[in-house]
Formats: structure tokens, sequence, C-alpha cells
């Protein structure tokens, strides 16, 4: 299913996947903003058909942002771009656990080129902020005439309650403060959509994190252990944790936060 509709000059193709799980796709200006899920790709080609663009910017490497790039790079003959870091990872086969493969679909190889510090679309012009703690070669995008920021999946949600195994809050706080150094007002989120006062949601996040993490190093000190931690401070049975056979999990939280601070003895300036 594909709602499409617009914001200050920008197309959202929505798509709801298994479970009430959102994708967005962007287009603005004549440039495409990640390229969904595979499970999407049969609702996107007409919307790639209709509105027509010019190049491909990605946040980052992972299925449900790449899922129809191989299509576009076979049928449409776009230039896609990623960050250097994601580069051999796209030109091969996504390998992706079977609950993953379930959700968004899996991943062909394609052949990106790497983003460089400033893209143009027809008639603007975006910054590339590398943000990792998501993912290693995560990128947001931002307009400084605009306003409008691009955040791939830095944002999501204002709490963190669960996150993937290779995530890590430490490297999340800096990222969200890099964005926040910026002049942005608007944010485009690829899971949760768009928020006039992006300004606002991202500051929440960041706050929220940031008290985790000195609760978490606090109990930590005191002799806690990381699950004890963990059972306080983020004690949900959440769903997607069994679903994914703890490749998602709420303890990886807590364990990012206390692998980091073994670096930085006394928490994070």
């Amino acid at each position: 299913m594909l709602n499409l509709y617009e914001r200050e000059g920008v197309i959202f193709a929505e798509g709801t996947l298994g479970q009430g799980r959102k994708v967005f796709v962007y287009w603005v200006d004549g440039m495409l903003i990640d390229t969904g899920a595979e499970k999407m790709q049969e609702s996107l080609i007409p919307f790639y058909k209709k509105y027509g663009f010019d190049r491909v910017v990605l946040t980052h490497n992972h299925e449900d942002h790449t899922g129809t790039a191989a299509w576009i790079e076979e049928h449409l003959q776009k230039t896609i771009f990623v960050h250097p870091n994601g580069v051999a990872l796209c030109r091969l086969p996504g390998d992706y656990p079977r609950y993953r493969q379930q959700t968004w679909g899996g991943r062909k190889a394609f052949s990106p080129l790497p983003l460089p510090e400033i893209v143009h679309s027809r008639h603007q012009t975006w910054k590339v902020i590398y943000t990792p703690g998501h993912a290693s070669d995560h990128t947001a995008f931002y307009n400084e005439a605009t306003g409008q920021l691009f955040s791939g999946d830095l944002f999501v949600s204002p709490k963190t309650k669960v996150m993937m195994a290779t995530e890590s809050v430490p490297m999340i706080m800096d990222s969200l403060k890099k964005l926040l150094a910026t002049d942005f007002r608007s944010l485009y989120c690829s899971h949760a959509g768009y928020f006039p006062n992006g300004r606002d949601m991202l500051q929440a996040k960041l706050k929220n994190l940031e008290s985790l993490a000195e609760a978490t190093i606090d109990l930590a000190q005191k002799g806690f252990s990381a699950l004890e931690i963990r059972d306080r401070l983020l004690p949900g049975a959440y769903p997607i944790i069994a679903f994914s056979e703890r490749e998602w999990d709420s303890l990886h939280v807590i364990e990012s936060i206390l692998q980091d601070s073994q670096f930085n003895q006394g928490g994070r300036a």
C-alpha cells in the first residue's frame, strides 16, 4: 500500500508493510531520497515513472532504504549515491536475517557512487552530513536555504527503548548534536514522517538519551550489571526482541553506553 502527499514541496511516498511498519521515500526538486523496501517495488514503480528524478541519494545501506535501488539502476539508469562506507556493501547482495527479509524483502546488488560533501538537486543545494550511530554509512541531508533536514533513521522516535546490536547510543548522541548545530527547522524521518517542529523533536531525543546515559553510568558505578541496569531502566517486554531473535534488544542500548564509558571515564562531555 502506498500513500502519496506533499509538504513544503516534498512528495511523500508512504509505504505500510507488515505489522504497520511505515517506510517513506521522498522526492524533492527532482531528487529521490532513499528507495524504500523491495516489498514496496510494485507500488513505487508508477511513482517513479510519474514524478521522474535525476539522481538518488541514500541515507544508508539498510534494505528498507535501498530495496528498489537495483531496479532503478537497471530500468531508469539513474545515478545513485551513498556514503563511501556503504559503497562496497551495496555492491553485494543484501545478507539479512530471515525476519528482516519477511518484513522488508531482500536487496539486490547495485553500484552506487560515493556521496560528495554537497549534492545538487535541480534548483537547490544540499549539505551531506555524516551521522553514524544507526549505521556506519548513515548520512543526513540538509538544505540551508529552506531549513529542511532529511534524517534517515537517526530520529524515528524521541525515546529509544530498543536498538540493533550494531548501533551506538553515544555515536547517535554525537550525530544529533551535529545536526542541532545547523539551522534546520522541518524534519523528514524515514519511518516517522514529517515534523514541522523538527528541532524540538531532535532536542527531545537527545535529552532523553543523555538522561538514559547518565542513569546507566551511575548504576554501573554502583556495581549493577548491564542486565540489571536494563531491567531497571528499560524493563518492557518489547515484541521486536523475540521477533528479531535479539538482533534488536533493550540490552544493546545499555551495553553501548557502558562500552563507551570505559573509554570516557566519568561520562561524556
